[in-house]
């Protein structure tokens, strides 16, 4: 039984994204992703002015008269949302932990891809891959994915992107829309990331959150490493201290984003003491430029 308290957080994100999907990414989703696979039909004779590339030789060999490949636009796509649910996904040090950010982006994903008739589902993954969300339709499969990210307990506290990617490769036999949601805690996953980019169309959503950029000067303070257990003393009030820590903290991001470019994949960075919109917008807008010809 859900706690009263998670089943309110849970209304309150349906509300937040349900109004967001109507009043703005509704239209952009459909621009962005309808359209972009097609089902083959039939073949019918060629006529002037049909794409050559589109003959069909072995029907044209066959009947001795030249065909084309007819297609149509898929009907519906399948949208996967992969979230981290390794225990770093439960720190935060402002009014969200970047497990809750990561509901309230999967909630804008899943109900916007409702809302053009797909399906959606979904894949929680630590080191493992934990849980798996089959894709559905309708407002409850929706609320009951968020259910599964805001309060599923993992059995584990690691994260191995490689597994989880291997996993949606396997579970999934056409092409997909792929998001990764995590703070990609991690390492040596840039070759999943390919594979998993020429198969399906990957979206990577890292999450950041304000503690892990820049430490405020509290003295000295002992860290935790969520997933590892490792503890670690550091002197917040050390300016040189701070400096060397925000100067890590952003060489990781630059390598990140080096990663995800390197990988060919377009990104929605998001983190815990910001709006989001202006991340989602972004993206869309950047794919629609690509797309006009």
């Amino acid at each position: 039984m859900i706690p009263r308290e998670w089943l309110k957080k849970i209304r309150q994100i349906e509300l937040r994204t349900v109004r967001l999907v109507e009043d703005l990414m509704a239209g952009q989703y459909h621009s962005v992703f309808k359209g972009r696979g097609m089902d083959f039909d039939e073949v019918r004779e060629y006529q002037p002015g049909d794409e050559v590339r589109r003959i069909d030789w072995n029907v044209t060999a066959r009947t001795g008269v030249a065909h084309i490949k007819k297609y149509i636009e898929e009907r519906e796509m399948t949208v996967m949302i992969l979230v981290d649910a390794s225990a770093s996904s439960s720190t935060g040090s402002v009014s969200q932990s970047k497990r809750e950010l990561a509901a309230e982006l999967a909630a804008v994903l899943a109900f916007s891809a409702i809302s053009n008739n797909d399906k959606v589902g979904a894949l929680l993954f630590t080191d493992g891959a934990e849980k798996y969300i089959r894709p559905g339709k309708g407002r409850l499969h929706v609320l009951r994915l968020i259910s599964e990210v805001l309060t599923y307990q993992p059995a584990r506290r690691g994260t191995n992107l490689t597994t989880a990617l291997q996993h949606i490769n396997r579970a999934l036999s056409r092409r997909a829309v792929v998001f990764v949601i995590s703070d990609f805690m991690d390492e040596g996953f840039e070759r999943a990331l390919k594979v998993t980019s020429r198969k399906h169309d990957l979206i990577a959503v890292p999450i950041v959150d304000a503690s892990e950029r820049a430490l405020p000067d509290l003295g000295w303070i002992a860290f935790e490493d969520a997933e590892t257990g490792e503890v670690v003393d550091f002197n917040t009030s050390d300016p040189k201290a701070r400096a060397k820590f925000a100067e890590v903290a952003e060489d990781r991001l630059a390598r990140l984003r080096r990663t995800f470019r390197r990988s060919g994949l377009d990104t929605i960075e998001a983190q815990t003491d910001q709006p989001y919109l202006r991340s989602l917008m972004q993206f869309f807008e950047n794919r629609l430029r690509r797309l006009r010809p």
